[in-house]
């Protein structure tokens, strides 16, 4: 008999985590502070932030540290800055089945719930809170996009899984916890994705309202708040029959190597690949033909004028790496919008919206790119789809180099070393050092 997702999220305990489910939960862990570090220091980040002084004070609840700040508010703000401050660089983990991330949203809300734990937690208590929170919103993902016509951002179904890990971490029963997904299901955000596609602002994957919606969910619900069912959880069955024998979280987190929207990947990819195998400077490229799914070609993107503008694009950060070589930190400044080389390669980019890429990207996400140098030559790569999903992994050493080139410049390299020793090994530590991690992740920068 399948087990009820309400039983499963409060009864789970960590000896029930498998070896590579851990393994996934570390790298998720690293990798989301790394992007929390660099993106602490945006302008979406201090906006999410002041708005979290402003509006969410300490209460009942207690005091939650926001993310790389360490000014306290309740955790319901804490976590609204802190998935706000994550989403605002778009290198965070990634579920491509679910076309969205979970990290984003969980992890700034179990740090908020830790933070304001009246009791230590050990690093064996946040890996079975972070199981729950992944698997649930992962499975609510599929479900909510198998049955709603629109496509909607992570937000709305990483409140359902924010909302069941927040009441486990409340210490609510399955009963109560089954009205916190409910509540957190039918008050998260059922925004837009292919709004921010066209019109890219602040407002990005929707985690910055889908934290807090899940922990106000769970808050709502221990004092007898009412809102079950959670359709996504309870209308939907075939995502959930192998729910405790299947861990969809292992099956489909990736990670992604630059900072952009994942659907432009796979043609970064491949011009770094034609670049290198073909020995091409810019002044080589006369055009650059990108064929890809339909969606993707509503990123665009030739002539970004916002952080927001770039993350969502295809041609500028194709042209970025074409004229680069990378797309790192100083990528991520301003003036990088401003550059003349990387602005001529945008506008020689052509993207073409493919009827057999589009087909074929269910869970995947492709593109074939075609060079064309001003000698003449027609330089074809192979269809492809992105490194860092399970069939192409990036392996612990591009994980903590990417960590690195994050968060050195940022926290510095001692104190990030030992965020990196401590959010690698996690689960081992006891409540001392458990302590100890949440304050590398909370204080200021």
């Amino acid at each position: 008999m399948p087990v009820p997702f309400e039983t499963f999220s409060a009864e789970l305990t960590y000896s029930d985590l498998p070896p590579d489910l851990l393994w996934v939960l570390r790298r998720s862990f690293t990798d989301t502070m790394g992007v929390a570090a660099v993106a602490s220091r945006t302008d979406m980040s201090v906006i999410a932030r002041r708005a979290a002084i402003a509006l969410y004070g300490v209460g009942d609840a207690g005091a939650a540290r926001m993310l790389m700040d360490g000014r306290p508010v309740s955790p319901a703000g804490a976590a609204m800055a802190g998935a706000f401050t994550i989403d605002a660089v778009d290198a965070h983990d990634t579920t491509s089945p679910c076309k969205g991330h979970v990290g984003s949203a969980v992890f700034p809300a179990l740090l908020a719930m830790a933070d304001a734990a009246e009791s230590p937690l050990t690093g064996r208590d946040l890996a079975a809170h972070l199981a729950v929170g992944y698997e649930i919103s992962g499975r609510a993902g599929l479900a909510q996009h198998a049955t709603c016509a629109d496509y909607h951002t992570s937000g709305a179904w990483t409140a359902v899984g924010v909302a069941a890990m927040a009441a486990r971490m409340l210490g609510c029963d399955a009963g109560v916890l089954r009205h916190a997904a409910g509540i957190g299901e039918y008050h998260g955000p059922r925004s837009q994705m292919m709004r921010c596609i066209d019109h890219p602002t602040m407002v990005r994957d929707g985690v910055g309202w889908g934290a807090p919606s899940g922990i106000t969910a769970a808050y709502l619900a221990r004092e007898g708040f009412t809102g079950a069912p959670a359709l996504t959880c309870e209308a939907a069955p075939d995502f959930w029959n192998d729910l405790g024998s299947v861990w969809r979280t292992v099956e489909d987190t990736s990670y992604k190597p630059y900072p952009c929207c994942r659907w432009a990947h796979p043609s970064i990819d491949a011009v770094a690949h034609l670049t290198a195998t073909h020995d091409l400077t810019p002044q080589d490229i006369e055009t650059v033909e990108i064929r890809t799914f339909h969606n993707a070609t509503r990123l665009a993107g030739h002539a970004p004028q916002t952080s927001c503008e770039f993350a969502y694009g295809i041609a500028f950060p194709v042209a970025t790496m074409i004229v680069r070589g990378q797309i790192g930190v100083p990528e991520l400044d301003a003036a990088t919008l401003t550059d003349p080389a990387i602005q001529a390669i945008s506008n020689r980019i052509t993207l073409i919206d493919d009827p057999h890429l589009t087909k074929i990207s269910q869970g995947k996400r492709w593109a074939q790119v075609t060079i064309l140098t001003k000698d003449g030559r027609r330089l074809a790569d192979d269809p492809r789809t992105p490194r860092g999903d399970n069939d192409l992994p990036l392996s612990d050493a591009e994980i903590s180099q990417k960590f690195h080139l994050f968060t050195d410049p940022i926290l510095g390299e001692a104190r990030a070393t030992e965020l990196e020793q401590l959010s690698g090994a996690f689960d081992t530590l006891d409540a001392q050092d458990t302590a100890r991690l949440i304050d590398l992740c909370c204080s200021s920068g």
